[in-house]
């Protein structure tokens, strides 16, 4: 789970996309949209999540990176929204 939050707070994407994704988190229902955007019938825990979502993210990034035209911008920042909001909800490290 620790190497998944190190990659999330290693992400760089432009601060469009990432200021679209914290304005959407105040709408994000992890009931509804977490099954859409993993396409599960049940409800991942938040660390499987965050798996699920970094790779989605990853593949999106690279779609956007090559200029492809089935790029949707729309679905990057719902899938960031719910990266963001399930890695809220992961078990905190202990501070050393």
């Amino acid at each position: 789970m620790t190497d998944a939050l190190t990659l999330l707070a290693a992400l760089r994407r432009p601060c469009l996309l990432i200021r679209a994704a914290k304005f959407g988190l105040a709408d994000y229902r992890r009931d509804r949209d977490l099954r859409r955007l993993t396409q599960s019938s049940s409800l991942p825990s938040p660390g499987r999540a965050v798996n699920l979502l970094i790779s989605e993210e990853n593949r999106l990034e690279e779609t956007r990176r090559t200029g492809d035209a089935t790029y949707s911008v729309a679905r990057h920042i719902e899938v960031l929204v719910a990266l963001m909001a399930e890695a809220r909800l992961m078990p905190q490290q202990p501070a050393l």
